[in-house]
């Protein structure tokens, strides 16, 4: 079972994400949680000790250089196209809780611009080895840009869950993450509104984004919002926040279910 989630930064996605980790082990599953975003915060958002402590794999430049063959810092010239990726989910994922492992990818930053250097090489092989050949449930906290995936991992993810809240700019951030995804033939897109205070937004974000089908709407809640300054999980959210969070998680193990 493979999830992707992704958004305009600062929707939720990181508290989905989370919630999905914790409830999935909660139904016996062995989970890796990825963080693939390079403002990572999944860590703080599943509440783990020592977050900020975690290493990027990104940032591991010795270990990024043995496996490329490169130079460690350096940009350009030759390296390693398929490096060795097989062993480092159990070398460097980190237990965080009962059936949980979390994995901090990070990201590439040239400037603005995407590059094809040792890093990004790494994590895109690293990426296609956890979504293809691993067998425990992987829900990945991604960039909006889901720059991560490519052709040969889309078929293998169930679902890619867009996190969005009424507004005009994650509306726009939506979509552009559904022509991203059609550019990967990643069909399986779905949306989950997040912050919402009454039917109107509701309304508001199903007239909008018509053309696709949402898993559920999470409310508003303060508890989520404090919990997020503090860098920790939501653990005192309202009944009718944790409801709507567990009918998302159902519609996602169904999805799943359907996909095999």
């Amino acid at each position: 079972m493979k999830i992707a989630i992704s958004g305009k930064g600062g929707v939720g996605k990181t508290t989905l994400s989370a919630f999905l980790v914790r409830w999935f082990a909660s139904q016996g599953k062995q989970v890796l949680a990825i963080d693939a975003d390079p403002d990572a915060n999944l860590a703080h958002g599943l509440g783990a000790i020592g977050a900020s402590e975690l290493i990027p794999i990104s940032e591991m430049k010795d270990l990024v250089a043995e496996r490329t063959e490169s130079v460690p810092g350096s940009f350009g010239g030759f390296f390693k196209m398929n490096p060795k990726v097989d062993d480092l989910p159990e070398k460097l994922a980190v237990k965080i809780g009962e059936g949980i492992r979390l994995m901090v990818m990070g990201g590439v930053k040239k400037g603005g611009m995407g590059c094809v250097c040792a890093e990004s090489v790494l994590l895109k092989n690293l990426l296609q080895h956890l979504i293809l050949r691993r067998d425990e449930v992987v829900v990945m906290d991604m960039e909006a840009g889901i720059e991560h995936l490519g052709r040969a991992t889309s078929r293998s993810v169930d679902c890619l869950i867009v996190v969005v809240e009424p507004g005009r700019r994650s509306i726009d951030t939506a979509l552009k993450i559904k022509d991203l995804a059609r550019d990967i033939a990643l069909e399986r897109v779905f949306l989950a509104g997040n912050k919402i205070r009454n039917r109107s937004d509701q309304d508001f974000l199903r007239d909008a984004l018509s053309g696709f089908r949402f898993l559920g709407f999470i409310p508003y809640d303060d508890h989520i919002i404090e919990a997020d300054l503090h860098g920790a999980f939501p653990e005192d959210m309202e009944t009718q926040t944790i409801a709507c969070f567990n009918e998302i998680a159902q519609s996602v193990m169904d999805l799943s279910t359907k996909s095999h």
